[in-house]
């Protein structure tokens, strides 16, 4: 899975938000807003195909976190971004 053309991340107060641009903004009404955790995610998803497994690796490697717990967010935040269309296919 890849983040969709035609979608950016901004930092705004302290969070993150992913937003529509150019032709896509005419289309799409998507706006997630993420902490930088996701933020983290997300980049890894812009620059290249991902899946859970490896998200959760490099999730792993970054972050002090049970696995468990990580595979659980990153379904999570995998879902929210394919439900509003954010993910290439």
């Amino acid at each position: 899975m890849k983040i969709k053309n035609g979608f950016v991340l901004e930092p705004v107060g302290g969070a993150y938000i992913a937003i529509a641009v150019g032709a896509e903004a005419v289309s799409s009404n998507a706006l997630i807003r993420m902490n930088s955790t996701g933020a983290f995610l997300w980049q890894l998803l812009n620059e290249g195909e991902h899946t859970e497994a490896t998200l959760l690796d490099a999730m792993l490697n970054e972050y002090d976190v049970a696995p468990e717990i990580a595979a659980r967010d990153i379904s999570a935040f995998v879902k929210k971004l394919a439900d509003a269309g954010l993910l290439a296919e």
